[in-house]
């Protein structure tokens, strides 16, 4: 295990028990070790995607200081 994932692991374990369940769902999903459901969309969630596609569309990016305030904000 590298040591990137180990300390993600060692963090995840002081999560609450539904967090660490939902995060180690998509783990498992990403591996492709998941139950073989597909993950339905919300209305919702397919809105907030197809305005962030058209933010790209119409160049509406983060700049590099904005992007480096966001990990900075989350100590990263």
């Amino acid at each position: 295990m590298t040591k990137l994932l180990d300390r993600a692991i060692e963090i995840a374990k002081e999560l609450p028990a539904e967090m660490q369940d939902e995060y180690a769902g998509v783990l498992l999903r990403l591996m492709g070790e998941d139950d073989g459901e597909v993950y339905e969309l919300t209305p919702e969630e397919k809105a907030d995607i197809d305005e962030a596609l058209a933010e790209v569309e119409r160049g509406e990016l983060a700049t590099d200081e904005e992007v480096r305030a966001m990990w900075a904000k989350f100590g990263l």
